[in-house]
């Protein structure tokens, strides 16, 4: 059926009738619980194709049997909904998300939104025809300590970015199919392997845990990458990469990922060098120290910052009116540019110059028509 539910359901008696798409282990990690916790959310559908971890799923989240669906399709035939959240294998976004876009949905696409960037662009354009809100779950936009390094950056006193430089690593192994699950692992399911094959995942590590860096520095400090050259351990299943990239306004950059380290804790130390001052983020405490010339230095860890809203709850404001998203999916479009240009050059062997934004994929374009 059509769908032709109005979409200005924001009161806790008419509240957003949301389905979820790939009930999985992440989305029933995070995604699920806080719709669930959301006094303006009612959790209408899930779809998971494995039976038992569907059934196990519906259960846990008290989602009516009929309404637990093994066919994507038929939930959004037969469910009455305002929005959806997208959280399948990355193979599937692309088609899932234009399906729902389509129906007038409201959709919440977990990263990354797709795997080719002309089809990103796509989902934006067909998103902006349709008038409705199109999000991207990439963490550093519900990060309160990216709040603050993305003031202080775009601060006038700052001035321009000269370099950055960010440097991650940890273990992803075990979603990756490389290494046995860790011992007490949190979830009301097991994840799926879909990682393990480059052509569901689109890549390797840098295509999952890598969006979240370059989401990172596109969303703190406003600027669009204009070349990209890029090293991988292997493609297109890479564990590990080394990134170098050149702004729009000249600044270079520096980008270290690595997913298969044996070291006992994630690492992060990322710097921002600017005309007038420098950002600091050290390790997962996130503690950083904002310097700038002639003032005294800040430093604060993430638990020290009042929380902002999570992917669910912004997604939920910006459907009712009361903010923008944080995470938009010309953000998220953004972001697969810079994925997809960083496999074509390790691939290649060549820096890869990304499209001018001022023109349009004629992709994008025939699908906002």
């Amino acid at each position: 059926m059509t769908n032709l539910v109005s979409t200005d359901a924001c009161d806790t008696d008419s509240p957003v009738r949301l389905g979820v798409l790939g009930a999985g282990w992440f989305a029933s990690r995070r995604h699920i619980p806080d719709a669930v916790a959301h006094k303006q959310v009612s959790l209408e559908a899930l779809c998971r194709r494995d039976d038992a971890a569907r059934a196990k799923l519906a259960a846990h989240f008290q989602i009516p049997t009929e309404r637990a669906y093994a066919d994507w399709h038929r939930m959004l035939d037969e469910v009455e909904l305002d929005a959806v959240l997208i959280a399948t294998p990355n193979h599937l976004h692309y088609e899932q998300a234009k399906n729902a876009l389509e129906r007038g949905l409201h959709v919440l696409l977990e990263k990354p939104m797709a795997l080719h960037s002309a089809e990103a662009h796509a989902l934006v354009a067909l998103a902006a025809a349709k008038n409705v809100k199109l999000g991207v779950a990439l963490n550093p936009p519900f990060w309160a300590h990216c709040h603050q390094v993305r003031r202080a950056l775009r601060d006038p006193n700052m001035g321009a970015l000269e370099s950055a430089t960010m440097y991650w690593t940890g273990s992803a192994e075990y979603v990756f199919g490389r290494a046995p699950a860790p011992e007490n692992l949190a979830g009301i399911v097991p994840p799926t392997m879909f990682r393990a094959d480059p052509e569901q995942n689109g890549g390797g590590y840098f295509q999952d845990g890598g969006s979240h860096l370059v989401s990172e520095l596109l969303w703190v400090t406003g600027l669009r990458v204009r070349r990209v050259s890029a090293l991988m351990d292997a493609v297109p299943a890479d564990m590990r990469i080394a990134l170098s990239l050149e702004m729009e306004n000249g600044a270079v950059v520096t980008l270290t990922s690595i997913g298969n380290s044996h070291f006992a804790t994630r690492r992060v130390r990322n710097i921002f060098g600017a005309e007038h001052g420098s950002v600091t983020v050290i390790n997962f405490e996130f503690d950083t120290t904002i310097m700038l010339n002639g003032q005294e230095h800040r430093r604060f860890k993430e638990a020290d910052l009042m929380p902002v809203a999570g992917p669910i709850a912004n997604f939920v404001d910006s459907i009712c009116g009361r903010g923008k998203l944080f995470s938009t999916g010309e953000h998220g479009a953004q972001v697969v540019e810079v994925i997809e240009a960083a496999y074509e050059s390790a691939t290649t062997g060549r820096v890869v110059t990304l499209p001018d934004p001022a023109v349009k994929p004629e992709f994008a374009v025939a699908a906002a028509v």
